[in-house]
């Protein structure tokens, strides 16, 4: 599996990780062996969150790390309404329980809120001495609020920005990955496949996909995932319920693109103009 630097953290992650937002909905048997093979395939950045069922994405988890924490590099997101510098506290303990763990590899603001961000970051900054967490970042956040974090963290301290990119939502190519770049953050696409909006095959761009993937002897969603990692430090964290779309993802890990591949792409699927306010879901 393809690694990159993570930030600030200055570790290698692997480019394609594991997400677990509705994890907990369906078979836990299933989703459990989903993410412990994509472990021993390599994908070892595993994403969760407090909100996700209400803890219940961080037990099935927990369930899935367990006898294998040192593999795997770990982050869960505190909400907005629990991120006072003693809730944001609070609300770690609670998810490293969940989790059976001791610590999270990265742990995130999931959005802003009602809570100024001194007093969140300050809380993960004590977090971090206490070793309960090996860095901290934020998700949700366009530039004006990364430039409001910057100088109220300082350089070096945010690990990562985690925002919504796939195919149909290219927003952040506009300002937010170059202003990470600029500025040494990782950026981490979530839902990259779209929330359940992947292109059906049937589709303009969905045709093309499928050419693109045949070419390679590829799969669509391999293709998709190998789009959104063309460019250095960015990562993904597709979810997969199954072992076989574990396996699917997984195998977008040696998929390289050509430049033709990626005009190709680029053209069936336009980032368009910049919006006004970051999307997010």
């Amino acid at each position: 599996m393809k690694q990159d630097v993570f930030g600030p953290t200055g570790r290698r992650v692997p480019v394609i990780g594991q997400g677990s937002w509705y994890i907990e909905s369906g078979d836990r048997r299933q989703a459990v062996a989903a993410l412990q093979r994509g472990i021993e395939r390599g994908m070892t950045h595993i994403d969760t969150a407090e909100m996700y069922g209400d803890g219940a994405a961080e037990s099935v988890v927990g369930e899935a790390i367990a006898g294998r924490r040192d593999a795997v590099f770990l982050v869960s997101k505190v909400l907005p309404h629990n991120a006072s510098r003693q809730g944001t506290v609070a609300a770690c303990e609670r998810s490293l329980r969940a989790l059976g763990t001791d610590r999270l590899d990265v742990y995130l603001l999931h959005w802003r809120g009602p809570h100024p961000l001194a007093e969140t970051f300050a809380a993960f900054e004590r977090l971090q001495q206490d070793g309960k967490i090996r860095a901290w970042g934020v998700s949700n956040f366009d530039v004006d609020d990364l430039e409001e974090a910057l100088a109220v963290a300082g350089p070096g301290r945010i690990a990562c920005n985690q925002v919504l990119c796939h195919l149909g939502e290219r927003a952040i190519e506009h300002a937010v990955i170059p202003w990470c770049r600029q500025h040494g953050l990782a950026v981490v696409a979530y839902s990259p496949f779209g929330h359940d909006a992947f292109p059906k095959a049937t589709s303009p761009g969905g045709r093309v996909l499928a050419e693109v993937a045949a070419a390679h002897g590829a799969t669509a969603r391999q293709v998709a995932l190998a789009f959104l990692l063309r460019q250095p430090g960015v990562f993904t964290i597709p979810k997969a319920s199954r072992a076989a779309h574990t396996e699917d993802n997984a195998g977008a890990g040696a998929l390289v693109l050509s430049a033709a591949d990626i005009t190709r792409i680029d053209a069936a699927f336009p980032r368009g103009t910049r919006p006004d306010h970051l999307p997010m879901i």
